[in-house]
């Protein structure tokens, strides 16, 4: 795909990480979703393979929607505090806009404004944090065993 940087799998600069950037184009989401499908598929973690792609899916649909410029996506485990032995998938989507999203609560009849809500409801942890030229919002899922 055109615009598409890929540093997945096993030429990706470490194991267990992935990063691409995707051009704010419509396309941007379903290639996301595939590549994430694709890479947790590679590293054996195929089980939570529809609960990240959604919650990834979510999150480039948002920054598609507001911002306009390239959308950053980025995957890796990562070992939590020291008091908490597991160990947490972090996913993160960047954009060039600096505000944050907001949360709103969606109507019955609303056919959007729930995406942020699946997120926090379904991760284990969720944020945002600004950049110099954007934002990055991020969630973390717990890695099986």
């Amino acid at each position: 795909m055109i615009g598409v940087s890929d540093s997945a799998g096993r030429a990706g600069p470490r194991p267990g990480f992935a990063e691409w950037i995707f051009p704010a184009e419509p396309g941007a989401v379903r290639t996301a979703r595939c590549r994430v499908q694709a890479v947790l598929e590679e590293w054996g973690l195929s089980a939570m393979s529809d609960v990240t792609v959604l919650l990834v899916s979510e999150l480039v649909t948002n920054a598609l929607r507001y911002a306009s410029g390239p959308i950053g996506l980025r995957m890796y485990a990562r070992r939590e505090n020291r008091s908490s032995p597991g160990s947490v998938l972090m996913v993160e989507v960047s954009d060039p806009l600096a505000d944050p999203p907001r949360a709103r609560a969606a109507g019955t009849e609303d056919e959007s404004g729930r995406g942020l809500e699946l997120v926090a409801r379904t991760a284990l942890h969720w944020g945002t944090r600004s950049r110099h030229a954007g934002k990055t919002v991020w969630f973390e899922l717990a890695l099986p065993g």
